[in-house]
């Protein structure tokens, strides 16, 4: 109820404009860059690959502390034992197949000199 009401009492408010803001700078060093540009796609397209496997990696390391709890708390039953082990057992699996993505991405760089992990529009500065 109170969130709602500081919302509507936010949209009541007047939009003010702020004469100074036009002097600020992004990361790159352009002043105000405006549109997207193809270059703006270059680095979505690096952090979503970084995103990709920071999250695998994290999914796996949850995944395998969710089987440990489970191996733990399986009391001694055998069907309860053998699928903490399969959770276990498919989190390394997982593990292993996000390295073996990276190790492979940078084999195609190593033998065809093509960073495959970064993403270039020929003739895009």
């Amino acid at each position: 109820m109170i969130p709602s009401l500081l919302y509507t009492t936010l949209l009541a408010q007047e939009w003010q404009t702020f004469e100074g803001a036009s002097g600020f700078k992004n990361p790159a060093g352009e002043a105000n860059p405006g549109a997207a540009t193809f270059k703006s796609l270059e680095a979505i397209f690096a952090n979503v690959l970084g995103l990709i496997f920071a999250l695998g990696a994290i999914a796996t390391f949850v995944m395998l502390i969710v089987g440990g709890f489970r191996y733990l708390t399986s009391g001694g039953d055998p069907k309860a034992t053998a699928q903490a082990q399969g959770t276990m057992t498919w989190s390394i699996a997982g593990l292993l197949f996000f390295i073996g993505a990276w190790f492979f991405l940078r084999f195609i760089k190593e033998f065809t000199g093509v960073d495959v992990t970064t993403f270039k529009i020929p003739g895009v500065p």
